[in-house]
């Protein structure tokens, strides 16, 4: 559910939507449980000579080990990786991620969700220090990437760990929940209703890094 909360900023009273969490992911089916132990097959990259199955101390992961060769046709991430064969519409996306870029105001990593062709999607920007562009829930719709965020925060805390993202969407009130480790108060909201179902996807906007121990529970599309 949602509720509003009052949140001073500057001198100003403002009113921001928060999401609750009260995620029950046992009404959601297990759409796809993976680790990469037996490979990448279920994945269609934009580019796939920029991905690769690496060996860690901790085992497989897919890393997105360079920059793509891709040219979308709006201004928008380059490194995808979709899932094949899987576009659900209610769902809850949880994975680790370790970013491997340089410490700087934009290093992110991406997550992909709604995805309907290469111009038409959204994507989460989890950016290092949040602005316009960076750190923020995004649509592309047929159209350079624009901000949906309701809230958002000062930047993702990247370090050189791995961390765990979720995300979350309620096709029915247009509903979408992100978090960064913590998974009981969101890093940020959306309310928006232009895609109700489409392919969930890994990335960054420009930068590199790894993806482990994806989790994806969700609900067949909607008509």
């Amino acid at each position: 559910m949602w509720r509003r909360c009052p949140v001073v900023g500057g001198a100003l009273l403002a009113t921001l939507l928060v999401f609750v969490a009260e995620a029950r992911a046992g009404d959601l089916e297990l759409l796809v449980r993976e680790d990469f132990s037996g490979g990448a097959d279920r994945w269609e990259p934009t580019d796939p000579a920029a991905w690769e199955i690496a060996t860690t101390p901790e085992g497989p992961v897919y890393r997105l080990a360079r920059q793509s060769k891709y040219q979308p046709p709006h201004r928008s991430p380059v490194n995808i990786s979709l899932l094949k064969d899987v576009a659900p519409g209610d769902f809850e996306l949880t994975v680790r991620v370790h970013t491997t870029a340089r410490s700087y105001g934009h290093r992110d990593m991406c997550l992909f969700f709604g995805y309907q062709d290469p111009a038409h999607f959204y994507y989460v920007h989890f950016g290092q220090r949040a602005d316009e562009h960076a750190n923020q829930i995004f649509i592309v719709n047929d159209a350079p990437r624009k901000m949906i965020s309701q809230t958002s925060n000062p930047g993702t805390p990247w370090t050189e760990d791995w961390h765990r993202l979720k995300l979350v969407r309620r096709v029915a009130d247009g509903t979408i929940a992100v978090y960064f480790d913590d998974f009981d108060k969101p890093a940020m909201t959306a309310i928006d209703k232009t895609f109700l179902s489409g392919r969930i996807g890994l990335g960054s906007f420009d930068d590199t890094g790894e993806f482990d121990d994806l989790e994806l529970r969700g609900a067949p599309a909607r008509p």
